[in-house]
């Protein structure tokens, strides 16, 4: 045989096996994928929005929340979304799959409408909670599914595949997000609710995958399954109630010193308990002291919350650092080698409503001198409306509205001469992330297929501190601030990069460890790990962004804390490595 037929039936024999490898998924991997998609469609349709969306004026058809408020929002919804899979996971594999995605998608649908429905703070808080506890009962099942319909052979390939179909709705859902907000607010969560109802129909076709992996155990037995993975009761308390008075910092009931205090006074509390009452062998639990049951697991579910405390910046601060201090004229001119409708479809402005605003502040400020307006303040009520104007130019509008009556003809010549400074939508750049994920996260996954988990992790870590690093020099003024959107783009794929690397890994190392029968369950645990990142990032985002950068201005502090995060959990898996606590 030459080289030549040598080649041949190499390539013939990989083709082969390549398409055995496809068929070896089976029909429920594929409507799980499905099932994802539209799922991220509806999620990453507000999410990617979210934060614009909450700090948006009422009278521009957001809610008008503060910082903080929007930091508790982000921070607790999110943690009990992750959370609550833990309990959900476990009933999921005592009742069946099937019926958890029903019970998802009755819940989901029609709370994502009347999200769009509200303004005021606690019932927007409620019926968000409502979309969480959805979306807590769809997570578990739809990993549980992947994993019963993946083997120690295709896992890598499969769980690349989800995490592209993941990625694939998120890329979608915020550019359909991004058009339907220039119509209404509302149009946004009509299209959420849209697409959860889609998501019946592969249903019909779902079939369990085997009656026999199926838990026997009652109710009450599998929470007590679910809860003695990582520790005992005394465990669960300790943490849960530490989280609570966290959150009580969040939503500003405390302040963060206060609620750190308590945390730390509770767990001294504990330590006293173990020490002088608790008793090992205890017939009571609240006798018993604490035990963590899988100290492994849980160490790494703990460091892994900080790769997601860092990540989810990238929707919760960034998009509003983007909308409020970058630049992004460098990508409209860009986008106008494209034709006048690229520039009218990525950074959309409202030309009428930019002018009744300016009409507003001319009525407003046309007694008061220049010099005691708070132009900074204006320019930040003006990115609202997608329009970045220099202070400079502010000022020369206030002098030219005060010296005579600034009328509708004059602020429609305005805003018109005021469509230079416009900017591309934020979720239109934060989408590159979802974008970069779709095209390369199965090649990046094939090639990350014969590296050890924890070496890939720290990769990934390295990568997204990286990009941090950037945002730091860029606010420092190292890196020139006309380039604004290419900097950012650069960062957005660099933390993209550090997430191909980072999330599908981490999944598929618990998927590896879950015992028969008990796949859900693990990955709700997994998710422990994202809910507490979820947490803390909210809060960090919230508290960082509206001190560090709007009262101190210091922008580069907060870009610091966020690489120094991701370079320490690092190091963390590393010391994990080392003890060979994970293989």
């Amino acid at each position: 045989m030459n080289n030549n037929q040598q080649l041949q039936s190499a390539a013939q024999q990989e083709t082969g096996k390549n398409k055995q490898t496809w068929r070896s998924f089976g029909l429920g991997f594929y409507l799980a994928n499905t099932m994802e998609i539209f799922e991220r469609l509806a999620w990453y349709g507000f999410f990617a929005v979210s934060s614009v969306y909450m700090t948006t004026p009422i009278e521009q058809g957001g809610v008008g929340f503060s910082d903080a408020e929007r930091g508790a929002v982000q921070g607790i919804i999110p943690f009990f979304l992750y959370l609550l899979p833990v309990i959900t996971g476990a009933f999921a594999d005592r009742y069946g799959y099937k019926k958890m995605f029903t019970c998802s998608f009755v819940v989901m649908a029609p709370s994502y409408y009347f999200l769009g429905q509200v303004t005021d703070f606690n019932s927007f808080f409620m019926i968000l909670m409502l979309v969480a506890f959805g979306a807590s009962c769809f997570k578990p099942v739809v990993v549980g599914t992947i994993s019963q319909n993946t083997n120690d052979s295709n896992r890598g390939l499969g769980f690349g595949i989800f995490y592209t179909m993941v990625n694939l709705g998120g890329f979608i859902g915020p550019l359909v997000a991004g058009y339907l907000r220039t119509i209404s607010w509302d149009a946004v969560f009509i299209m959420s609710a849209s697409w959860i109802v889609i998501n019946f129909i592969p249903l019909l076709f779902y079939r369990e995958s085997s009656s026999k992996l199926r838990s026997s155990i009652g109710a009450a037995a599998v929470l007590q399954q679910a809860q003695h993975v990582l520790g005992n009761s005394r465990f669960a308390l300790l943490l849960f109630t530490s989280v609570i008075i966290l959150m009580t910092g969040g939503v500003s009931w405390l302040t963060y010193t206060q609620a750190f205090s308590l945390i730390t006074i509770w767990l001294a509390a504990n330590w006293l308990w173990d020490k002088c009452v608790s008793v090992q062998k205890a017939s009571k639990w609240y006798l018993q002291p604490v035990r963590v049951s899988n100290r492994s697991f849980a160490l790494y579910l703990a460091i892994l919350t900080g790769f997601w405390t860092v990540y989810n910046q990238l929707f919760y601060t960034l998009p509003l650092f983007i909308r409020d201090y970058i630049d992004t004229q460098d990508l409209v001119v860009l986008l106008s080698y494209f034709g006048q409708s690229a520039v009218d479809f990525f950074a959309y402005v409202d030309i009428q409503a930019l002018s009744n605003k300016l009409q507003t502040l001319a009525a407003t400020h046309s007694v008061t001198p220049v010099k005691e307006v708070n132009l900074e303040a204006v320019r930040l009520e003006l990115v609202h409306l997608k329009v970045n104007v220099p202070v400079a130019e502010i000022a020369l509008f206030f002098k030219q509205a005060s010296a005579s009556s600034f009328s509708a003809e004059q602020s429609m010549q305005l805003a018109q001469q005021w469509l230079k400074y416009r900017q591309v939508n934020p979720e239109y750049l934060i989408n590159l992330d979802f974008a970069a994920i779709v095209l390369l996260q199965i090649i990046v996954s094939v090639k990350c297929q014969h590296f050890k988990v924890i070496s890939v992790l720290i990769s990934g870590l390295i990568v997204t501190a990286g990009a941090f690093l950037v945002l730091l020099l860029m606010s420092a003024g190292v890196l020139l601030s006309q380039l604004g959107g290419l900097v950012v783009v650069t960062v957005i794929l660099l933390i993209a990069f550090g997430e191909m690397l980072t999330s599908p890994k981490s999944q598929e190392y618990v998927a590896s460890i879950a015992p028969t029968g008990s796949a859900a369950m693990f990955m709700g645990y997994y998710f422990v790990s994202m809910a507490l990142g979820f947490l803390f990032a909210g809060f960090l985002s919230g508290w960082s962004y509206g001190y560090l950068v709007k009262e101190i201005k210091s922008p580069e502090i907060m870009w610091l804390l966020f690489a120094g995060i991701a370079l320490v959990t690092g190091f963390g898996f590393y010391l994990l490595a080392r003890y060979k606590r994970v293989k």
